[in-house]
């Protein structure tokens, strides 16, 4: 390996190390900016799902760790790594990254002083990561109890999002294409709690499903409705969706217990559910 190479590899570990100290987990990348290990189960199509549980690396954010011991391993397996992710989603920062593109032609950052206007809301000064190509990297955090799913392009063109199962490039690390870094004056910030207005919008909108009569609380009914259609993975997320357009439309108090009769249906405990619906009435302005 070239000097150039291993002095990059020593400093996306100590970057890496310095993240996990933060809170932040983290994989080594490649210069591609892929997770550096192969999935192990790559040779066998016929595999079943692995997130990790053979106890191998190359699981890619699966492998995410805080661990210092574990991350000298995972790094040590891949001694080629140039970089490293932080991956989104995981506690105790349930980080979310908006990744403000700017190879789509468009210009990403009036798409978001656009839809800050529209749904009045302010991003609060937070980790600024500085891309290669000239985008940006903005670091905000969710509650623990919601799943904010990745995105491209579904927000504004030029706007990805990075949540749950994904990772942001970490600042330090080295590409093909140049070297990551923390914008001026935000590398001493935490990254700033999400919106409650764009945390709306990053959640999925309901899927169509049968409508269901009734002859008061229609609207809650399908509410209801949508929380029993959940299938695993996704329980949280469509409790919380609920709960708030059951608080923004008025029913709120009259929909906690139906809905969270709905949420043990599909296998939550009534303590998730109740604090789902409890973070739904604080992000609408809400007194549980």
């Amino acid at each position: 390996m070239a000097t150039t190479d291993r002095q990059a590899t020593t400093l996306a570990l100590a970057h890496a190390l310095s993240a996990a100290e933060r809170g932040l987990a983290v994989i080594p990348l490649s210069r591609t900016k892929l997770p550096a290990l192969r999935s192990p189960h790559r040779s066998d199509p016929t595999a079943p799902p692995c997130h990790g549980e053979c106890g191998r690396f190359g699981h890619g954010v699966y492998d995410a760790s805080t661990d210092p011991a574990r991350i000298r391993a995972l790094f040590a397996a891949a001694p080629w790594t140039t970089g490293y992710g932080i991956a989104c989603g995981l506690p105790p920062h349930h980080l979310i990254g908006v990744d403000l593109d700017t190879k789509s032609g468009t210009d990403s950052s009036a798409a978001l002083r656009e839809l800050a206007l529209r749904h009045l809301f302010t991003i609060p000064p937070t980790v600024v990561v500085l891309t290669p190509s000239g985008g940006r990297h903005l670091w905000l955090t969710g509650p623990p109890d919601v799943v904010v799913p990745n995105s491209a392009g579904r927000l504004a063109p030029g706007i990805d999002i990075r949540g749950a199962g994904g990772y942001l490039v970490g600042p330090g690390s080295r590409t093909d294409h140049g070297v990551y870094g923390t914008a001026p004056g935000s590398a001493h910030l935490a990254p700033a709690p999400c919106p409650a207005a764009l945390l709306r919008l990053l959640l999925p909108p309901p899927r169509t499903h049968h409508p269901t009569p009734a002859s008061s609380g229609g609207h809650g009914q399908g509410l209801v409705q949508f929380v029993l259609a959940a299938h695993e993975g996704q329980r949280n997320t469509r409790l919380f969706w609920a709960a708030c357009r059951a608080y923004e439309n008025g029913i709120g108090p009259a929909l906690v217990a139906p809905l969270v009769d709905a949420a043990l249906g599909r296998g939550l405990t009534e303590r998730e559910a109740r604090a789902t619906i409890a973070s739904a009435a604080r992000l609408t302005g809400h007194r549980p």
